[in-house]
């Protein structure tokens, strides 16, 4: 009985599909964050969009002016716009890599971040990024992060 139970154990544990997180996609999903960064921050709004599906959503989870948390969702349209849109000011989004998964078609990642404003930290908090692997490599579909002003480092 004994040895039929481990065939059968070992029969499932090598039949049924489970996370595949291969260290290629991974890097594919690393890279597309990276260069959504690099649009940013350059008001490179080409760069920027190849990063993203069509239709993106980005959301906030902040506090309010009267300090009650509170969901914004910004359109991606503007969010290009604004990109795009010289200024003197500079932006930069340092980002670390937290937890990143990886599933089949399906990426979620979690990077926590500062983000600057002419060298000095305006505010930080963290991204989650949920990204959709399309014909044309991975995309980011949906982006919700946290700011706040105290804390930052």
């Amino acid at each position: 009985m004994s040895k039929l139970f481990n065939t059968t154990l070992t029969l499932l544990l090598f039949s049924v599909p489970g996370f595949s997180q291969s260290q290629q996609d991974v890097k594919a999903v690393k890279t597309v964050i990276n260069r959504f960064f690099e649009g940013m921050e350059k008001g490179d709004t080409t760069l920027l969009k190849s990063t993203c599906t069509d239709a993106p959503v980005f959301q906030t989870f902040m506090r309010n002016r009267e300090q009650q948390l509170a969901v914004y969702t910004e359109n991606f349209g503007d969010f290009v716009q604004f990109v795009g849109t010289p200024t003197q000011d500079h932006y930069k989004e340092v980002i670390k890599f937290g937890k990143i998964a990886v599933e089949d078609q399906l990426a979620s990642v979690w990077t926590p971040y500062v983000f600057y404003v002419n060298g000095k930290i305006s505010h930080c908090g963290t991204n989650s990024f949920q990204l959709v692997k399309t014909a044309e490599g991975w995309k980011i579909q949906y982006i919700i992060d946290t700011r706040r002003k105290s804390g930052c480092k």
